[in-house]
């Protein structure tokens, strides 16, 4: 559910017409709900009642920190995987014991940043790095608590590249390897062992996966007491798919993602953390473009947009699918017809839909992508160019740039010719 509805033929952000936003930023635009945001965390939240939980939003699925401080006055926490993640969610006003650290390459710039600043744990991607972390934990004289990341080598039955659970990927130790390096962790100095990280993958729509993963980490957590680790904290990742094209079968919920969780790790009494994004944020946006032109081809017609794949790039990265409608709502009835809906950018891979059917749309005419709010904005790039779009926050009837699109000269002006030329 979002709350981007029609109202009298008009496409509404919660109770803000979007055409009224375009004229006031320009397109493209993001435009994120607050309410719908708001809606997304606390079906998480009661999914999980009555479990010891934290849901951590991941960061890396929309930065932008009015959204961040959105979610962190519902209590949420964050997971970060850079260091300017983690001065993001600060910047949120979110404390240091609610906010996680993962990333498979942290750099001892980034722990010495989070130790100093504030951390609740850190997610142990690898022994090398566990030996950076106890290094420097030790020369700031603190004890740091950890997790460790275990692959349990399940297929995640998802994209490809977002794919993080098997063995060949780069994420994590193999399960079967964690025994020893639980007791090399616990060994080493400036480090409290005090839980198991797991995350398979993004864009999840069968909960299977998740029960084969966390039944395993149930299994290595028995292990892992029984060797005299003290297993306190179950961090489960995130991945939990959303409906990008909304005529196929809606993926399954959080309360049955929940389900999973009690049936599996629910009898070992640990804290349970989350690590959601994608189904808190994927839906609380849309992209809004306009039609430049129409043109004719050879066999086809395109939709020339001024949004581009650096403003969205998922079409272009993962053959993404988002749903695609005018901001005036179609008259009953009206003709359809294939159309490419394509962007500027001079790339065949600026293209968003191939054959989508929509009415007749003429030049200046506003077209809104749905399911833009997660991977969006995060992504973008000023490839050609072409300056970062705003992101806007709607709440009810008031909405606010929270984000703004800079100037050309602004964007040239960062770089510095050598006094040589």
């Amino acid at each position: 559910m979002d709350h981007f509805l029609y109202r009298n033929g008009v496409l509404h952000a919660e109770d803000v017409p979007v055409p009224e936003i375009a004229t006031a930023v320009g397109t493209p635009f993001y435009v994120y709900s607050t309410a719908t945001l708001t809606r997304h965390f606390r079906v998480f939240d009661e999914a999980l009642s009555g479990m010891d939980h934290l849901i951590c939003f991941a960061v890396k699925s929309n930065s932008n920190i009015a959204v961040l401080k959105t979610l962190a006055e519902l209590g949420a926490g964050m997971d970060v995987v850079s260091g300017g993640e983690y001065l993001r969610a600060k910047a949120a006003g979110v404390p240091g014991d609610r906010i996680v650290f993962s990333g498979v390459g942290k750099t001892r710039d980034e722990m010495r940043l989070a130790l100093t600043g504030g951390v609740r744990q850190f997610n142990v991607e690898s022994e090398p790095e566990m030996h950076a972390l106890s290094e420097v934990a030790s020369e700031l004289g603190v004890v740091v608590p950890i997790t460790v990341r275990v692959n349990p080598d399940v297929d995640a039955k998802t994209h490809a590249k977002i794919a993080t659970g098997k063995s060949e990927n780069k994420f994590g130790i193999p399960i079967s390897k964690a025994r020893t390096v639980y007791a090399h962790a616990a060994a080493l100095p400036g480090l409290e062992v005090i839980g198991i990280d797991v995350h398979i993958g993004s864009q999840l729509t069968d909960l299977e996966p998740f029960r084969q993963a966390y039944t395993k980490v149930a299994e290595l957590t028995v292990q892992l007491r029984a060797d005299g680790h003290d297993i306190r904290r179950l961090d489960l990742g995130g991945g939990l798919g959303i409906p990008y094209e909304r005529s196929n079968v809606a993926p399954p919920l959080p309360l049955e993602y929940g389900q999973v969780i009690r049936e599996t790790v629910g009898h070992l009494g640990c804290e349970i953390e989350i690590e959601p994004g994608r189904l808190v944020a994927g839906n609380a946006g849309l992209l809004v473009t306009s039609v430049i032109y129409n043109k004719q081809g050879e066999g086809r017609d395109f939709l020339i947009v001024d949004a581009a794949m650096n403003d969205l790039i998922r079409p272009a990265m993962y053959d993404a699918h988002h749903d695609i409608v005018p901001v005036i709502e179609a008259e009953a009835g009206a003709d359809l017809h294939p159309v490419d809906i394509v962007g500027p950018v001079c790339e065949t891979g600026d293209t968003f839909a191939r054959q989508r059917q929509l009415t007749a749309l003429g030049e200046g005419d506003l077209v809104a992508f749905r399911s833009a709010g997660a991977y969006g904005a995060v992504m973008a790039s000023e490839y050609n160019t072409r300056p970062l779009i705003p992101e806007v926050l709607v709440n009810g009837d008031q909405f606010a740039v929270i984000r703004e699109r800079p100037s050309f000269d602004e964007i040239i002006n960062r770089d510095k010719i050598p006094e040589w030329l």
